[in-house]
């Protein structure tokens, strides 16, 4: 029979409700974990790292698949690093998030705007927007002429 620690549940918990990254999942069970010694925490998260348990890979894929459809590379990747993520399992995602960030960005607008901007307020308007979704300033003015050629 496998004895599991209340600790190893409370995690399988979480774990099961969705991706977590170490990190993440470390802080959440601090506060459970504080009668224990620390090692009882740390080997519980790399018990459940080498079964495939918890895995930062996934956390990645998740968040990508999820954030993609509001928000721009800058806050997908600023999401990654305050989870913990390793900065090479980062930077090995980047290209593909490349890939899809201007018809990513041209969704977001249309749906958010549909009509290019009139005025200058307006496009300053529109370009705060779509800067606070993560997007940068290259890729937002490639949204603006691609709305612009429509339009003509």
């Amino acid at each position: 029979m496998d004895a599991r620690s209340p600790l190893e549940i409370r995690a399988l918990r979480y774990l099961a409700q969705r991706e977590y990254s170490r990190l993440e999942l470390e802080q959440k069970l601090s506060v459970h974990a504080r009668s224990l010694p620390s090692e009882d925490l740390s080997s519980v998260l790399d018990q459940l790292e080498r079964r495939g348990l918890l895995s930062a890979e996934r956390v990645v894929e998740q968040i990508v698949r999820t954030r993609r459809a509001r928000f721009g590379n800058r806050r997908i990747l600023h999401e990654l690093k305050e989870k913990g993520i390793d900065e090479h399992l980062i930077h090995s995602i980047i290209p593909s998030l490349k890939e899809t960030e201007l018809e990513a960005a041209v969704r977001i607008w249309q749906k958010k705007f549909g009509l290019s901007p009139s005025n200058r307020e307006e496009r300053g308007k529109q370009m705060r927007f779509m800067m606070n979704r993560g997007f940068s300033i290259e890729v937002i003015q490639q949204v603006f002429s691609q709305a612009g050629e429509d339009n003509q």
